[in-house]
């Protein structure tokens, strides 16, 4: 690769993570804002605030290694962007290998917990817009059917007294849209896998220019 080929991958390299930057601070702006208005939660440990803070931070911080270590043809910056990646990549490997084997005890957490928030949808206001919204949405009521609600399930429940509860229908919708979902993650992977490739390519073609120009 000539010196040509080396400038367009760290430009490549260098807008590509500049995007992702930007997609971050977006992410982290709806974060505090979610955090500040307290308006969305279902799950007492983990709200939508907390998950979009987390998310937008670690991808700011992984995008700016490589923003500023292809633009600046820094190694060590390229090196640290590249081992994040992989510590990414390879966390999520593993926790799609422990969501599949531990499948069962996921879906009774996640139906107790949703048991559990139903108790504080009336003095909870994240609570209460968490459930108006996925029961509007799903078109469900409660976790397992509207007896959960007992003599007065909320507006937001559909009137149709056969309504499914909102897990079945959650998981009905997952599976309903998986091939989208698949199509998603399996892009998010490669995308992580090509630029670990070419913050790799270019730290080797960096030392390659180096010795080139005997430094």
């Amino acid at each position: 690769m000539g010196m040509s080929g080396l400038k367009l991958l760290k430009y490549v390299l260098f807008f590509f993570n500049l995007l992702f930057w930007f997609c971050g601070c977006c992410i982290l702006g709806f974060g505090i804002y979610f955090l500040i208005h307290n308006n969305f939660s279902l799950f007492p440990s983990l709200t939508l605030g907390n998950a979009f803070v987390i998310v937008g931070s670690i991808i700011m911080v992984v995008a700016f290694l490589g923003c500023m270590g292809s633009i600046k043809e820094n190694k060590c910056l390229l090196m640290s962007f590249f081992f994040l990646l992989l510590i990414i990549l390879l966390a999520e490997v593993t926790m799609a290998i422990l969501l599949f084997v531990y499948d069962q005890k996921l879906n009774n957490y996640v139906s107790t917990s949703l048991t559990e928030s139903i108790q504080q949808y009336h003095s909870n206001n994240s609570t209460k817009a968490a459930w108006d919204s996925i029961q509007s949405f799903l078109q469900c009521c409660g976790v397992n059917g509207t007896s959960d609600w007992g003599s007065h399930p909320p507006a937001s429940c559909p009137s149709n007294p056969q309504v499914q509860g909102c897990y079945a229908q959650a998981k009905l919708w997952f599976h309903s849209n998986f091939l989208h979902i698949g199509i998603i993650t399996i892009c998010v992977c490669v995308i992580q896998v090509l630029g670990m490739s070419f913050a790799l390519t270019l730290n080797c073609q960096i030392d390659k220019t180096s010795q080139a120009l005997g430094l």
